[in-house]
């Protein structure tokens, strides 16, 4: 399992996690039907991005899910709810890419919070990079993702990644065995959600 090497600039005193994972697992209502297994098998160290994606039967997990992560080690992100972060004590701020318009105002409002963010293109990613402790940038790979794109391949991902001003994490389609080669090709980490699944 990847170190957590990547420390966040400022004063974190107060945090339980300073550093920003190498590995993350993302849940999906689709694919993680039980979000609290699925991230009792995850290994210490990981980081967790939990999506919720407006289901209040899924925000009422957060707090179970906060406190499993605590006992296992994992860094907790909740996506796209920094008021639901906040009371449950996670890590960080997951942003998808069509809410980059809100990390300024609660980075300010929260500024001990990680913050992670998505990106598709270039400019999205340049722009993300700017906010955010860590982008992922997506679909790197083919995916089962319903919402991901045709996929940018190693190599243009890999070229896009090295442009950035952030550490960037592939996402899309990535296996746990990719993580040595993205690394090589200039990839801080790497998220997934079925390679997790298949675990």
């Amino acid at each position: 399992m990847p170190g957590l090497t990547y420390a966040r600039k400022g004063t974190l005193a107060s945090r339980r996690t300073s550093v920003l994972p190498r590995l993350f697992a993302f849940t999906d209502p689709q694919r993680t039907a039980d979000p609290m297994a699925f991230a009792a098998r995850l290994p210490a160290g990981t980081g967790l991005i939990y999506r919720h994606f407006g289901r209040d039967d899924l925000k009422a997990l957060a707090a179970p899910l906060a406190k499993l992560a605590r006992r296992q080690d994992l860094a907790l992100f909740i996506a796209a709810d920094p008021q639901l972060a906040l009371k449950v004590e996670a890590d960080g701020v997951h942003w998808p890419e069509r809410h980059l318009g809100e990390v300024r105002r609660w980075r300010l409002k929260a500024p001990h919070l990680l913050v992670t963010a998505s990106a598709h293109t270039p400019a999205a990613l340049r722009h993300a990079a700017k906010l955010a402790d860590g982008v992922f940038l997506s679909p790197v790979f083919a995916s089962n993702s319903a919402s991901a794109g045709a996929p940018l391949g190693i190599i243009r991902a890999s070229s896009i990644a090295r442009q950035a001003a952030a550490p960037v994490l592939a996402l899309g389609g990535v296996a746990l065995s990719d993580l040595a080669a993205l690394q090589a090709r200039g990839f801080y980490g790497a998220g997934a959600v079925d390679a997790f699944s298949a675990a």
